[in-house]
């Protein structure tokens, strides 16, 4: 809708949006962590080094789905357009997940209480990166003839990211980024009550699976399919993070409950 900000050419909104949503993300991580009894420092440079692993997996992602295409075309790798691309959502996530097992046994974190501060962090951080798909245009659905459709008209947008112009299309951006607001505001809840560690995280997984999942139908794949057959390389990935976080939270389910840690009063 606005891929620019103030018809500045430099400042992209998709840009300041997601620098927008990393820093709440970790500023929440870092208070979620002091709740909990955490290091906020160690916590918030986990997350620092989690999001430059997130960046270069999503990139590396979106290069192995479309592999045919970067094969006959690899000056397109290093182009504009690439690295203005924000990549694919789960190859940062999987990227982020194996730096931050690496990084908690340095630090010595628990990780199961760890991975549940961030879970509301990362729910909250994606929407609103998701807002900033929605201003630029990436990220778009497939037509739709509903009262809600939304129908792009800047060339600007046709330019950086492809989508089409002047014809109705689902706002999947907009459906993903409400969604993870409302996990967001499940998992705030959840946290803040009696819980068994590894719950939340858990809960996210399977809330989130779910609802990219569903999304997918509703959307235009610019990537090609990685595993084929009838669903796309992202419902494949959503299919095993859900049993991924059933099996966590079955696990989990024999722990007890641990409270959460009051801050300190001061006097």
């Amino acid at each position: 809708m606005y891929p620019e900000l103030f018809h500045l050419s430099f400042l992209h909104t998709y840009g300041v949006l997601v620098a927008l949503a990393f820093l709440v993300a970790l500023w929440l991580a870092g208070r979620l962590a002091a709740r909990a009894g955490l290091n906020p420092e160690a916590v918030t440079n986990l997350g620092a080094y989690c999001g430059l692993a997130a960046i270069a997996g999503a990139k590396l992602m979106m290069f192995l789905v479309d592999i045919p295409y970067y094969t006959q075309h690899p000056a397109e790798i290093f182009s504009l357009a690439t690295l203005q691309a924000g990549g694919v959502f789960y190859g940062g996530l999987i990227a982020a997940l194996g730096v931050s097992i690496w990084y908690l046994r340095q630090a010595r974190l628990p990780a199961w209480k760890t991975a549940d501060v961030f879970a509301p962090a990362i729910a909250l951080g994606h929407g609103i990166g998701r807002l900033g798909c929605f201003s630029a245009g990436c990220c778009w659905g497939i037509e739709c003839s509903r009262p809600w459709a939304v129908t792009f008209t800047n060339p600007l947008a046709h330019d950086l990211v492809g989508v089409p112009l002047h014809v109705p299309l689902h706002p999947t951006q907009l459906y993903e980024a409400f969604a993870e607001f409302a996990i967001f505001g499940l998992l705030l809840r959840q946290i803040r009550a009696p819980h068994r560690d590894g719950s939340v995280i858990a809960y996210y997984l399977i809330c989130y699976s779910t609802l990219r999942f569903v999304v997918e139908f509703f959307r235009v794949h610019e990537q090609g399919n990685l595993l084929g057959g009838p669903l796309d390389t992202s419902q494949w990935i959503s299919a095993g993070l859900f049993l991924l976080g059933a099996v966590s939270l079955f696990r989990r389910s024999g722990h007890a409950p641990s409270k959460t840690a009051e801050p300190p009063r001061q006097s």
